[in-house]
C-alpha cells in the first residue's frame, strides 16, 4: 500500500481516482442483459427455467422453482438451534434500530374548515434479491435480514425472497430458515438478471413487485438501472468501500483489519486511510502487509488496494475530514481520540463508525443499522436502505369554500401566468357557481 502526503499531485491523483469510481459496464453487458430481460418479458418461466439450466441448475423444473414447505422444514432441521439463535439476535438488533424508522399519516385542519395531510402507505409488494455467492455456496443470509426487516417494518403485504439455487437445485438452509422466521414463504430459486426481470414482470410462477432490492453482480446490477421506472429500486450500487481517519491514538492492526475487509469484495473495491501520524501510516502498512499474508482472498484485496487503496498523511484531522467529505464514502471510520467531537463536522457518508470498538463488520451483521448503503460518493445525496424505501407519501388536501374563495385570485393569477388557462378556470367556475 502506497504512503502519500497531501496536499500533493500524486495524493490529489489518489483521490481522484477514487472519487470517480462508479458503476461501470461494456455494451457487451448491456446487450446481454437486455436479450435477458426481453425474453423473461415475453417466454415468462420458460426464460427463467432456460437461464436457470444454463447457468446454476442443470436439472431444475418450472415446478422446482419455488421452494416447497417441505424443503423449509427440512432447512429447520438442518441448522444448528445456535445459529439460528444467533440469526434471531441479529434480527432483533436491526428491527429494534428500523422501528425508530417509522412515519405515521399526519392532517393538519384549519379554522377555515379546510384539511392538508399526508397518508402514509406502504406498496404492495417488495421483491428482495440475494446473492447466492460461490455456485450458491455462500449465500449472503445477512442481506436478507438487512433487506426484508425494513420492510417488514413497513408492512408491506407481500414479500418474495429469490436467489439463484445450488447446482442441485436447492437453496442454503440458513437463508431459508432466515426467511422461515421472519414470516417470508414466497421463496424462488431464481438468480441474476433474469431474476430482476421476473420480479419487475412477473411470470406464471414470480408474481410481479413495486420495488426491488438487494445486492448482486454486475448482470444484476445492470438489470436494476435499465427497469428503474417499471419499477422501483432501492439503489445502483457499486464496488465497496471504507475511508478511515485515524490519529496517533489508533492500532494499527485495527486500521489494516478495518482496510482489508472491505478490500476484499472485489478488485474495484476502495480502502483508503487518511492520519496526521506518519508513523502510524508506516506502521499501517506493515500490519496490511502481515495481515495479507494468511487472507484467503489476498489476490483480491492486493488488486483492489493497489488499484484504489492508499495511506494518506494530513496535517490535521480538518483537512482529513474535508476530504472525507469530498469522498462520500460508504463507511467512514473515526478511529481518533475525540471521535465525536468530528462526527459533526461529517456531511457525507453511508455510515460513520466511530471509535476502536466499532469495527465496520459490526454493522455488516449486528448492530441494527442497515448494510445497504450508497456508494461511489452518492451519499452526498443518498441514504442507506431503510424503512422509507417501502413507503409511499399521498399528499390529501380537502379545501372549504371559505379557504377557495380566499385563495381564489391568487391560484388563478399563478395559472394565468403560467399560460394555463383550463387550471384558471377550474376554480373561476366553482367562484361563479357559488
Amino acid at each position: 500500500m502506497k504512503v502519500f502526503t497531501y496536499p500533493s499531485g500524486e495524493a490529489n491523483a489518489r483521490i481522484a481516482e477514487i472519487v470517480n469510481r462508479s458503476f461501470s459496464y461494456s455494451e457487451e453487458h448491456e446487450r446481454t442483459v437486455m436479450e435477458i430481460i426481453r425474453a423473461v418479458q415475453l417466454e415468462g418461466d420458460a426464460a427463467l427455467i432456460r437461464y436457470t439450466r444454463e447457468f446454476d441448475a442443470p436439472e431444475i423444473t418450472s415446478e422446482q422453482l419455488r421452494v416447497s414447505a417441505a424443503e423449509i422444514e427440512r432447512a429447520v432441521e438442518e441448522v444448528a438451534p445456535d445459529v439460528t439463535a444467533l440469526l434471531r439476535r441479529a434480527k432483533d438488533n436491526i428491527s429494534r434500530f428500523h422501528e425508530a424508522q417509522r412515519r405515521s399519516s399526519w392532517f393538519l385542519p384549519s379554522d377555515d374548515g379546510s384539511i392538508l395531510g399526508q397518508m402514509v402507505r406502504p406498496v404492495a409488494a417488495a421483491g428482495l434479491y440475494i446473492p447466492g455467492g460461490r455456485a450458491g455456496e455462500t449465500p449472503l443470509i445477512s442481506s436478507l435480514l438487512m433487506n426484508a426487516i425494513p420492510a417488514i417494518i413497513a408492512k408491506v403485504p407481500r414479500l418474495q425472497v429469490l436467489s439463484p439455487p445450488r447446482k442441485d437445485g436447492s437453496i442454503d438452509s440458513h437463508l431459508l430458515v432466515a426467511a422461515q422466521f421472519l414470516g417470508i414463504r414466497d421463496i424462488f430459486k431464481v438468480g441474476s438478471a433474469w431474476a430482476i426481470a421476473a420480479l419487475a414482470y412477473g411470470t406464471e410462477t414470480i408474481p410481479a413487485v413495486d420495488i426491488i432490492v438487494g445486492p448482486g453482480n454486475i448482470y444484476v446490477t445492470l438489470a436494476k438501472k435499465i427497469l428503474t421506472g417499471q419499477v422501483g429500486i432501492d439503489m445502483i450500487a457499486g464496488p465497496s468501500e471504507i475511508l478511515v481517519i485515524a490519529d496517533s491514538s489508533a492500532d494499527p492492526q485495527h486500521v489494516a483489519a478495518d482496510l482489508l475487509s472491505q478490500a476484499e469484495h472485489d478488485p474495484m473495491a476502495s480502502g483508503l486511510m487518511l492520519t496526521t501520524d506518519a508513523e502510524l501510516a508506516g506502521a499501517t502498512c506493515t500490519a496490511l502487509e502481515q495481515q495479507l499474508a494468511g487472507l484467503p482472498r489476498r489476490k483480491i484485496a492486493e488488486e483492489a488496494l493497489a488499484a484504489f487503496g492508499g495511506v494518506v498523511v494530513v496535517n490535521d484531522l480538518d483537512t482529513a475530514v474535508e476530504l472525507a467529505n469530498r469522498i462520500a464514502p460508504e463507511h467512514l471510520e473515526l478511529m481518533v481520540e475525540q471521535p465525536f467531537q468530528l462526527l459533526g463536522k461529517i456531511k457525507n457518508a453511508g455510515a460513520v463508525f466511530l471509535g476502536p470498538h466499532s469495527p465496520e463488520a459490526v454493522g455488516d451483521y449486528f448492530a441494527g443499522p442497515n448494510h445497504v448503503l450508497p456508494t461511489a460518493g452518492t451519499a452526498r445525496f443518498a441514504s442507506g436502505l431503510s424503512v422509507d424505501h417501502f413507503v409511499k407519501n399521498t399528499s390529501v388536501i380537502s379545501y372549504s369554500p371559505e379557504a377557495l374563495e380566499r385563495d381564489a385570485a391568487d391560484i388563478v393569477r399563478l395559472a394565468e401566468l403560467e399560460g394555463l388557462e383550463a387550471h384558471a378556470r377550474s376554480v373561476k367556475v366553482r367562484l361563479k357557481k357559488e
